[in-house]
């Protein structure tokens, strides 16, 4: 037996929405108004075809994974009611505590759809379980990982998503040191705190193509590693690469689609990228024979090189273009949940394969 990583996935959907409904967090305000008046106003006459989608297609993963935790959990009855119960319960807190931000607006049709696609993706997961595709999941996570396999593949499915936020190198996430300091000089201004913040001696220095093409390849190297440590045996991990390079090309394609243009999907393969994705295959699949602990020794050198060599450099100007269509444009909810997952996804992987490495010094010992 084991724990479904549905729950887990539900959790986190929840919070990335939680931030994408209620960015930036400022300027909060009292209007005198009841924060649930939205529902008995009329539907705004501002909408685009995008909101729809996107207000609908973003609530149905988090209705799907609700269901699925039930499901997995042994609730047969009712799971569908409640998962939507719960997701529109959400919608509802986030729309009516939106009253209080300028910056976002209330709306029934928002809550509508939100429900609409929750209860689209919970009806998706109750479809798939009359069908037995949920049986035939369980016996071929059970045919591919150990059983402790929950959080690592949790972080898997994750990658994609966090691939979607824009980044300065392809697959180069958790770059955030620049950021970072911005961030906190502008919390500590105007304060004598703002003196103990550590200045750096020497500029950030844009990668040369070679640190850039190392990047490519740690960057890709990490989801393989970190699925080698769970697969059991080798040919499923090299099935596995296949299925990671495949996944990550895809979410950058999209990335760059949303950012730059459908003509412009693929833009970020120039030569660097080439080959540093070809050299990230040759080496994956020789790591691919190593051992589940020996693959979280190498994991853990892969994030910690990667990680030092990104933050030390800049984000480059015309990154920084980028960065304000998705932060001011109407990517503003979409950034809110791929954001965070591209900054701190590296970091959360780091943790888990700390504890999985210690979980397995204690089974030696």
């Amino acid at each position: 037996m084991h724990k479904s990583s549905a729950w887990p996935l539900a959790g986190v959907y929840a919070v990335l929405m939680v931030y994408a409904s209620l960015y930036p967090f400022d300027q909060w305000r009292d209007q005198d108004l009841v924060p649930w008046s939205f529902v008995t106003h009329p539907w705004t006459p501002y909408w685009s075809g995008f909101d729809v989608v996107s207000n609908w297609l973003g609530y149905a993963p988090l209705g799907f994974w609700l269901t699925l935790g039930a499901l997995r959990s042994g609730v047969q009855r009712g799971t569908v009611a409640y998962s939507v119960m719960a997701a529109a319960g959400l919608s509802f807190l986030l729309e009516s505590l939106q009253s209080y931000l300028p910056a976002r607006v209330p709306s029934l049709l928002d809550f509508t759809l939100n429900t609409a696609g929750a209860l689209c993706g919970a009806s998706a997961a109750h479809a798939l379980e009359q069908l037995g595709w949920l049986d035939r999941w369980s016996r071929f996570r059970a045919r591919w990982f150990v059983p402790d396999a929950r959080l690592s593949l949790v972080a898997l499915f994750l990658w994609p998503t966090a691939l979607l936020f824009p980044a300065a190198v392809p697959f180069g996430l958790g770059q955030v040191l620049e950021r970072l300091e911005d961030a906190v000089g502008a919390w500590l201004k105007d304060t004598p705190f703002l003196e103990w913040l550590p200045l750096r001696h020497v500029e950030l220095q844009p990668l040369v193509p070679g640190a850039e093409l190392l990047c490519v390849m740690l960057g890709l190297l990490t989801p393989c590693l970190l699925g080698f440590s769970i697969i059991r045996h080798q040919h499923q991990r090299l099935l596995a690469v296949v299925v990671v390079v495949g996944m990550g090309v895809a979410a950058s394609a999209l990335s760059a689609a949303l950012s730059f243009g459908p003509r412009h999907a693929w833009v970020w393969l120039q030569l660097p990228t080439w080959l540093g994705m070809a050299m990230g295959i040759v080496v994956a699949c020789i790591m691919s024979m190593l051992s589940a602990r020996a693959c979280l020794a190498c994991l853990l050198c892969v994030l910690v090189l990667n990680l030092a060599i990104l933050n030390q450099a800049p984000a480059s100007e015309y990154f920084a273009q980028t960065l304000q269509t998705w932060e001011q444009g109407r990517f503003i909810r979409f950034h809110g949940v791929a954001q965070w997952l591209g900054w701190l996804w590296p970091y959360g992987v780091l943790g888990l394969a700390l504890a999985r490495a210690g979980r397995s010094d204690e089974g030696r010992a």
